[in-house]
């Protein structure tokens, strides 16, 4: 990296894990983009990209109008949003409405594939360019979860990166996938992590596991490639 720092596109920037990604993996030095339909509070240092990631075509026009050349050394897609009454008793797959399904491929797959492909000159731009998307436990093998749409987006993720990695070989960018399990997004990143663990009686991630594999994939050089990491809660039975 050269010494004026990189530069971070980090989609869903603007609450849960997108917005403790924002806030604790850059450094001062480093550029940041955040996408999402809701503006993120209290970061100074993010350059905010409105835009509704349900509508593709709409989504990486808006990201690539700001962005436009400018090298991009850090991409991360975190999206994920599922089912009405997904991970609870009431939930029905039958029960989907095609407006939904439709809704949940659109963000979670279909703007993904059109923003990456529109960025790969932007990651070519870069020394040692790292891509990252955010998985599930939904998206591995032999999963206990009932949520098809939501499942089938995230083994779709995991699709999309193996094809991708091959894509980006020869240019020595890294493709990861970081297959998460049940995260303690109603506790704010900064929150002791044995507050946390005490709380939630060690079932759910801490924020601050997340962040510590993203900084871990970052911070390896263009010769490794991180291929997947599978993070389960310690007590999740799902996998």
């Amino acid at each position: 990296m050269n010494g004026l720092g990189r530069t971070f596109l980090i989609y869903g920037a603007s609450r849960g894990l997108g917005k403790a990604i924002v806030n604790l993996v850059p450094e001062a030095q480093d550029k940041v983009y955040g996408v999402s339909r809701s503006i993120p509070k209290n970061n100074a240092q993010l350059n905010w990209i409105c835009a509704d990631l349900s509508t593709p075509n709409d989504a990486v026009d808006k990201v690539k109008e700001t962005v436009k050349d400018e090298k991009i050394d850090v991409l991360i897609y975190n999206v994920g949003i599922w089912e009405n009454n997904a991970f609870t008793e009431n939930y029905n797959f039958e029960e989907v409405s095609s407006t939904e399904l439709n809704t949940i491929l659109n963000t979670n797959i279909n703007t993904c594939i059109q923003s990456l492909q529109s960025l790969i000159e932007n990651l070519k731009l870069s020394d040692n360019a790292k891509v990252i998307l955010i998985g599930s436990t939904w998206g591995v093998d032999n999963h206990n979860g009932k949520e098809l749409v939501f499942s089938a987006t995230k083994y779709a993720l995991r699709g999309i990166a193996q094809s991708l990695r091959e894509i980006l070989r020869n240019d020595l960018i890294g493709v990861s996938v970081l297959n998460l399990g049940y995260l303690a997004t109603e506790y704010e990143a900064d929150v002791p992590t044995a507050t946390v663990l005490a709380e939630t009686n060690h079932a759910l991630i801490p924020l601050s596991d997340v962040i510590l594999a993203i900084k871990f994939i970052i911070s390896t050089s263009n010769a490794s490639c991180v291929k997947e990491i599978l993070m389960p809660a310690m007590k999740d039975e799902n996998i």
